[in-house]
């Protein structure tokens, strides 16, 4: 049986300040819903959204990768959880990606997946930072069963859903970062919405969102 729960909170103002609160905020959730045995973090939990802009400096921030996985390692071995989060990944000189990590109760990685689904639009220009993801759509076998994990933009594309469905997932999971913008009309917003609903219909799914 799964008990999830999704924790999704404002940037702090650095790096440090955010991921020492979602620890504050993962401790203050178990103690809530001591039964969880899945916690699922937003997109690019420890950063703010800094794709709404195409700025090189932000490239820094995939240098964390490492360190980064080291700290939510340790967070699931404390709270003995399977964390599901999403990190900027520097993997080689001018190859970086948006990746979401599942670590497992232990604090081993279960899995990686590499974001496909790259937007580039007003306010989410990720094709400036990401390059789109090589694993494939692959389930990741966990303690608490199959996931099925995508990263925010990927749950508007059914196809994503449906290979991991077909393969076996359980559950499908999109850490997120996803909004409008003020200029989107109600009805493109309500388009939206259906259409990310639609496009997983007939799953479980969990979405955590900055």
């Amino acid at each position: 049986m799964i008990y999830a729960s999704i924790l999704q909170h404002a940037y702090c103002g650095s790096r440090k300040k955010t991921i020492e609160h979602t620890a504050h905020l993962l401790e203050q959730a178990l103690k809530k819903h001591p039964k969880t045995n899945l916690v699922v973090l937003q997109e690019l939990n420890p950063y703010s959204y800094f794709c709404q802009s195409e700025n090189p400096k932000f490239f820094d921030l995939g240098e964390y990768f490492e360190e980064d996985k080291v700290f939510f390692s340790a967070l699931a071995q404390k709270f003995k959880v399977v964390l599901v989060t999403s990190l900027f990944e520097k993997r080689a000189k001018g190859l970086y990606h948006n990746s979401a990590v599942v670590f497992e109760k232990d604090g081993s990685i279960a899995g990686v997946y590499r974001k496909m689904h790259i937007p580039d639009d007003p306010g989410f220009y990720e094709k400036f930072y990401f390059t789109p993801g090589d694993l494939g759509f692959e389930p990741i076998t966990t303690s608490v069963g199959k996931l099925g994990l995508m990263v925010c933009w990927d749950q508007w594309y059914p196809e994503a859903a449906r290979i991991m469905a077909l393969k076996g997932a359980e559950i499908l999971i999109y850490p997120s970062a996803i909004g409008f913008l003020e200029e989107d009309s109600n009805e493109e917003k309500n388009a939206s919405k259906t259409h990310g609903r639609r496009s997983k219909e007939g799953m479980r799914s969990l979405m955590a969102c900055l």
